[in-house]
């Protein structure tokens, strides 16, 4: 018995994956810098990957036609794009 033959598996499907890897990765990321770093901290990395992850879904949201992920990532994207441009404020001239 094949497990993945109770699934619908196309490019959407891959799509979906990519961009929740994307999600993931961040994690990783922000656990590796906090670690390098020995304290937490959430890098600028952390924020372009969450941001790129949600864009993804938000795509894949409309192609599969699902409101609740398209109204999930809009939030996603609002709060992501903010929280760039603030750090972005207190980036000191020529770094950010």
């Amino acid at each position: 018995m094949n497990i993945l033959s109770y699934f619908h598996i196309d490019m959407w499907t891959l799509w979906g994956l990519v961009s929740q890897g994307l999600f993931f990765l961040s994690f990783v990321v922000q656990w590796y810098e906090s670690e390098k770093r020995k304290t937490s901290v959430i890098p600028m990395e952390f924020w372009y990957l969450r941001i790129l992850g949600a864009l993804m879904t938000f795509i894949y949201a409309v192609a599969r036609r699902d409101i609740v992920f398209l109204a999930s990532t809009v939030l996603q994207i609002i709060i992501y794009s903010r929280n760039i441009h603030l750090i972005s404020l207190k980036a000191p001239a020529g770094k950010g």
